[in-house]
């Protein structure tokens, strides 16, 4: 009878919680001081974001919403989260800008306008003076100040000039997002009362317009850490003013976790950041800019510090990482797509389409890519599209071990398609399409390479650097060791050479490594060559066109001048856990997060592959030359 009785308070109690939960609507037509429902919406996001308790939702309907949601609560756990979302069939644009009318034209110069702000539209904040700052922060040009403000037309943001000289004579810009040249620049000179800004806008009259500057640090970003089991999804963001982050640094994105658990940040267009679109990352009190401010120790040693202050404020499983960012699309954000340091483990990062990151290239530093992780500790990145950026595609700085970088389709990135930075395994890239001029740069030890087709120059090398390594699956530090550079394995890919004479097409590299490599399955073409006999088939006398893409709209295409016989005629052997065996130095095996041993059964489109002789390459069945990967 007690334990009857028990069951029914229970059910009761969880029936009175699900009836508690509310759902808070917004629409620019509502009211601050109204309930929240369908009939009297709130006017602001940020309001709803005050009121919103674990079970919440937060439902917003059309309309542009200019503000900065600094979130006062979080989820419970992952049944019980603060769900915000746009409603279905409706579009809700965050930004983090304000428009700006009544331009004068400036006659020193055709097409140069000017227009003057109050400096109460920025609050306590104005980005027109506030520079970029930040460990491993280099501008190309040492002379050029730059700001996190920034000055878009039609959504579009134009070029900061170091003086007003540069506005009035331009020089052009010629980069990887206008490769044909652009000179549309803008300088800004603030005072107590106001901000004066002058931009060229071409033959654009700006009156006739749109035209918007950034006056806020982020959109979506809780001044408090750890507000747990938030769900983001289907909003529109742009245009803050977001500033560098480092890995030392507090690290602030227009969408930003800050130090927390369990976010699911889905289905979201992110685009037009001064630096970050998403962060993941770290929070300020474990250091922020260490390398800027005290120069005691380099910069690796700062890092080490902080490596040891997070674990000290609970980076861990139980309280950190495990958030879920996919299907949105990211571009335009001169640093990274998507960041986090620590933050961001045992997350994972899928179905994202990132494009034009650090297309700019008018500042620079070591931070720069699609997808830029530290500490990405047993992360799932995969199915990813990232492109024409302006840096690297995927970056994974340190600690990795753990992480799965499989399936992603990257092509046109500037630097290197996948850099792997100082992380010592077990770690495994698999069935990826990587086309830039350069594919993979790495200094790193045990390192699981299968099925992927590798279509520019492998790079690697060893600057001595001694980083940790961890139990497996947690954070907690088991050594330190120095990166020998080898322990890898290469079976079952695919590598295509691109022409340039001297350049280590295929394993050419690591013919001299300290810890020796294992290699088989493996098919070189087009000037690619193996590091040693017996890796895989080699056609010496054969030229083939390279491999390339094609964009059709929406659609990508893979174009394969080879035929799907030659690589039948790679023999190989199926790739397992047991296959890869341990990885060297931290004497783990290559598993899931769950300590599964890692499935590789499945090819870029998760359809099985072959037993006996799987095909080489991320494509187990190659139907014809041309193959939709997009």
């Amino acid at each position: 009878m007690r334990k009857e009785r028990f069951l029914s308070l229970a059910f009761c109690l969880c029936g009175a919680t699900a009836l508690m939960a509310r759902e808070y609507h917004v629409s620019p037509s509502g009211n601050d001081a109204a309930a929240g429902s369908v009939e009297q919406p709130l006017r602001t996001i940020n309001r709803a974001a005050q009121l919103a308790l674990p079970g919440d939702t937060v439902t917003v309907h059309n309309g542009v919403y200019r503000e900065w949601v600094d979130p006062l609560y979080g989820g419970e756990s992952d049944d019980k989260r603060i769900l915000y979302r746009v409603a279905e069939g409706e579009k809700a644009e965050l930004k983090g800008s304000e428009p700006v009318t009544g331009w004068k034209a400036d006659k020193r110069a055709k097409g140069v306008w000017k227009a003057e702000v109050d400096n109460k539209i920025f609050g306590n904040y104005n980005p027109f003076n506030d520079r970029l700052t930040g460990d491993w922060l280099w501008p190309y040009d040492a002379s050029h100040v730059f700001h996190t403000a920034d000055v878009y037309l039609n959504d579009v943001s134009l070029y900061e000039a170091c003086s007003l000289e540069k506005v009035l004579q331009p020089d052009t810009a010629r980069t990887v997002r206008d490769p044909r040249g652009s000179t549309a620049w803008w300088w800004a000179e603030v005072d107590a009362g106001k901000t004066t800004i002058y931009a060229r806008f071409g033959d654009v009259n700006p009156n006739k317009e749109v035209v918007e500057i950034s006056v806020r640090p982020t959109c979506f970003y809780p001044t408090r850490e750890g507000l747990d089991y938030i769900t983001f999804r289907g909003f529109h963001v742009s245009q803050a003013a977001t500033q560098w982050a480092a890995p030392t640094a507090e690290q602030v994105g227009m969408v930003a976790t800050h130090w927390s658990k369990g976010w699911i940040i889905e289905d979201n267009v992110i685009r037009n950041s001064r630096c970050n679109g998403i962060s993941l990352g770290k929070e300020r009190g474990s250091g922020h800019n260490l390398d800027c401010t005290d120069k005691r120790i380099d910069g690796t040693h700062h890092y080490i510090e902080v490596i040891f202050n997070v674990l000290r404020h609970g980076w861990n499983k139980e309280h950190i990482g495990s958030h879920i960012v996919r299907n949105n699309t990211i571009s335009d954000c001169e640093q990274t797509g998507i960041c986090g340091s620590m933050g961001g483990a045992f997350s994972e990062i899928c179905n994202n389409h990132i494009y034009n990151i650090h297309s700019k290239h008018q500042f620079g530093g070591a931070e720069m890519a699609g997808i830029k992780l530290h500490g990405a500790l047993d992360t799932y990145i995969h199915n990813n599209r990232i492109h024409h950026g302006g840096a690297y595609g995927i970056w994974l700085d340190w600690m990795a071990q753990g992480c799965r970088v499989s399936s992603n389709l990257l092509y046109d990135n500037r630097w290197t398609d996948l850099f792997t930075e100082v992380n010592h395994g077990p770690m495994t890239v698999d069935n990826n399409i990587m086309l830039s001029n350069y594919s993979i740069r790495e200094n790193c030890d045990g390192i699981a390479y299968v099925h992927n087709l590798i279509g520019g120059i492998v790079e690697n090398y060893d600057d001595g650097r001694y980083v940790p390594y961890h139990l497996n699956h947690s954070t907690e530090i088991k050594g330190f060791k120095s990166i020998l550079n080898g322990d890898h394995r290469y079976y079952n890919n695919v590598f295509v050479g691109g022409g340039r004479e001297g350049q280590n097409y295929g394993l050419k590299g690591y013919a001299n490594v300290q810890w020796p490599i294992k290699a088989a399955g493996n098919f070189f073409c087009n000037g690619a060559a193996p590091a040693a006999d017996g890796q895989g088939v080699t056609l010496e006398d054969e030229k083939v066109e390279a491999v390339r893409i094609e964009e059709t709209g929406d659609e990508v295409y893979l174009i394969l001048p080879y035929h799907a016989a030659a690589l039948k005629n790679v023999p190989t052997t199926f790739v397992d856990a047991a296959r890869l065996g341990k990885a060297r130095l931290s004497n783990y095996g290559y598993e899931t997060p769950e300590g599964k041993p890692v499935d590789l059964s499945k090819d870029y489109f998760g359809k099985s592959r072959s037993q006996e002789n799987p095909t080489a390459g991320p494509v187990e069945t190659i139907g014809g030359t041309r193959i939709k990967v997009w």
